[in-house]
């Protein structure tokens, strides 16, 4: 979460209340309006108060235009009652909520049968606020996994993981809060993703392990999970390195189970150690939920483990959080009820065929160089074609605000900092409907954009945001 402070000069003036607020009397509440940065000494009417926010909200963009976004934003009003039912239900009373519990227990049983364990029931795994919780509990599995083996020689040796730089920032967090070095795959050229050879290549004695993307939030690519497991088996028959796994399928694993089911890059591949995923991304739930698992017990160290009581009994746990609502995990199940293998599988394929479509036609204006396309994660990317020079990609995104379209505009990590992109995800919810306003919203600022002497945006760095 982003850290805040107080404002540096204090805004004194009160808030502006409307007389219509008061409940009854027109000036009812009105004796005192309330500051912005303190408390009010006095209540307000709630009809008051609800509306001071509601106003004050209603500033914020429109999360089905905002195609930043890998979250939710859309879901049935039926599971919004279940999440009603639940917001008061706290995850980690075990034995107080026992059904809740058992909803999550079945939810890790079906990925774990997703995601083709060996033995579903040998898998472990846990819900968590989303998957940069999920990551941090994989990444410290896979150190203490290390420092077990290396009891001799930590922690006079530094441990390493090996990513691409592609990673979302959360692993740079893990690899910061948990001192470990992060040994980074450039890019090069037209691959914007981590390099089987050269992720083998930084490995060592000290490497805890290697993580592989599926879904790249730069551009939606997968990453070759299958052919970096290969280059790691051909490491450790000439070193004797034992390196595993860990996949992170932010969005990935909740759409290649169902879109590409001969794509090899889960526990099918025997180095694959953990999997994490969203829930609130393309497992199609309100944020917050993650999952992570592990392909069974030895993956994941028992002294990371902690037990609670459970109905008497013994319940382990694994987590960074502690009190949080059980509405997300139960949204989860109803969705794994409602849509099933088959829902699903509909469901991220009119997605990709939204994103595939949107993207052709963008690319038939003749203003745009496609660097993805949607046929992988339903995401693209995409840049303005050699030849445009009056406007850039950060004109766009501006000018496509006044639209309501949120749409990031970012440069690209070393070695391809020469890049600049937009990106569009595609999201339950983001219909054809949609793509074809957006596509309008699109052709309609073409004209301007191209009468414009040079690109108009001065500082690209606060231009707008990169959003995972």
């Amino acid at each position: 979460m982003p850290l805040h402070k107080g404002p540096e000069q204090p805004d004194e003036r009160p808030m502006s209340v409307n007389p219509f607020y008061g409940e009854a009397n027109p000036v009812g509440g009105m004796t005192e309006a309330p500051p912005k940065h303190r408390l009010p000494e006095t209540p307000l009417p709630p009809t008051t108060a609800v509306q001071l926010v509601h106003d004050e909200l209603m500033l914020d963009g429109n999360s089905r235009l905002n195609l930043a976004t890998f979250v939710t934003t859309w879901m049935e009003p039926e599971a919004g009652v279940l999440m009603a039912e639940c917001r008061d239900k706290n995850m980690i009373d075990k034995d107080e909520y026992p059904r809740t519990a058992e909803l999550e227990k079945r939810c890790v049983a079906m990925l774990a049968d997703l995601w083709n364990a060996p033995d579903p029931s040998a898998a472990v795994g846990c819900s968590t606020t989303g998957s940069s919780e999920a990551c941090m509990l994989a990444g410290m599995a896979l150190k203490r996994r290390w420092t077990q083996r290396n009891k001799d020689r930590y922690p006079a040796a530094r441990p390493n993981l090996v990513m691409g730089v592609n990673v979302q920032v959360c692993w740079e967090k893990f690899c910061n809060f948990w001192e470990v070095e992060a040994r980074q795959v450039p890019m090069e050229g037209d691959r914007f993703h981590l390099d089987p050879q050269a992720a083998a290549e930084l490995c060592d004695e000290n490497t805890i392990g290697v993580v592989g993307i599926l879904g790249s939030t730069f551009d939606g690519s997968y990453e070759p999970i299958a052919d970096l497991c290969a280059a790691l088996d051909a490491l450790q028959e000439r070193t004797g390195l034992d390196i595993p796994v860990h996949v992170d399928g932010a969005s990935g694993a909740m759409v290649a189970p169902f879109l590409d089911p001969d794509l090899i890059w889960d526990f099918r591949l025997p180095r694959v150690a953990s999997i994490n995923t969203s829930g609130h991304k393309y497992g199609l739930v309100y944020p917050g939920v993650g999952w992570a698992l592990w392909r069974d017990k030895e993956a994941l160290p028992e002294e990371l483990v902690f037990r609670v009581n459970y109905l008497g009994g013994d319940m382990p746990t694994f987590a960074l959080n502690f009190s949080r609502p059980g509405a997300q995990v139960v949204a989860q199940y109803y969705t794994f009820l409602r849509l099933g293998r088959e829902g699903y599988r509909a469901v991220q394929q009119s997605t990709r065929e939204v994103a595939r479509g949107l993207a052709d036609r963008i690319e038939a204006l003749g203003d745009f160089k496609l660097l993805t396309r949607g046929d992988e994660l339903p995401v693209f990317a995409f840049t303005t074609a050699p030849g445009v020079e009056n406007y850039d990609v950060f004109d766009i995104s501006r000018r496509l605000r006044e639209h309501g379209w949120l749409v990031p505009a970012y440069t690209f990590p070393a070695n391809r900092e020469d890049l600049s992109v937009l990106r569009i995800v595609c999201r339950n919810g983001f219909s054809a409907d949609l793509a074809e306003l957006f596509l309008d919203d699109l052709t309609l600022l073409l004209p301007q954009l191209r009468n414009q002497p040079y690109p108009l945006t001065r500082d690209k760095r606060a231009a707008t945001g990169f959003h995972h």
